[in-house]
């Protein structure tokens, strides 16, 4: 069956709301007995199909973030890289599958993050996002440094903030002892170390890159 199927079959489920849709089983599902229930699970197009449906669209769309992710590198390139500038990696799975960045060319070495921020509920984006930055501002190299994003407002506002890098980094105690050793108490904040790096590392809105139309 294809996703186009599943997804007709999940819509029809759904109907135009789903909360109001699994209402209405709860409600009318009180009082069937287990003689009536095979027929009542056919009246809301609850069977085998259904779950097979459901099942399949989740399994491509626990995949939907790594795919985004390479996707959106492989079509910004075009027109994101320099006349003349050469790629020596990329990497479009999840992480950087052995690789430093998600991008290295001749002139650059580049992360990017394809998140469309909610300006609240973000810490966790946060912190993935500081972790780029992190990895861009202490390596070493020639090439320019660059922390590609959707938006540049909510990421400023967040390098500019006061978040703790203890909190910040509560997933990465290694990376947080490796700045606590180099820089001392004095970077305690991500403005701190934002501050530190922030004119060696762009941060880039790559929105425009995205589309070519």
């Amino acid at each position: 069956m294809s996703i186009e199927k599943d997804l007709e079959i999940i819509e029809n489920f759904q109907g135009e709301s789903l909360t109001r849709s699994l209402s209405i089983i709860e409600s009318e599902i009180c009082g069937i007995s287990s003689d009536n229930l095979e027929d009542f699970c056919v009246s809301f197009g609850v069977n085998d199909e259904l779950i097979q449906s459901v099942r399949a669209v989740k399994k491509v769309a626990g995949q939907i973030n790594v795919i985004l992710h390479a996707s959106g590198i492989i079509n910004s390139l075009p027109t994101l890289l320099k006349k003349g500038e050469i790629i020596e990696s990329v990497s479009l799975g999840a992480g950087n599958t052995g690789r430093r960045f998600d991008l290295e060319t001749n002139l650059q070495v580049a992360e990017f993050k394809f998140i469309d921020w909610q300006g609240s509920a973000d810490t966790i984006r946060q912190n993935g996002l500081f972790k780029d930055f992190h990895n861009l501002a202490e390596y070493e190299t020639s090439k320019k440094k660059k922390l590609y994003v959707l938006g540049t407002e909510y990421p400023l506002k967040f390098f500019k903030g006061g978040r703790s890098l203890t909190s910040v980094l509560s997933k990465q105690p290694k990376i947080l002892s490796s700045i606590q050793q180099k820089y001392g108490e004095s970077v305690s904040k991500t403005r701190d170390y934002y501050e530190l790096h922030k004119n060696s590392v762009q941060i880039i809105d790559i929105s425009s890159h995205l589309s070519r139309a």
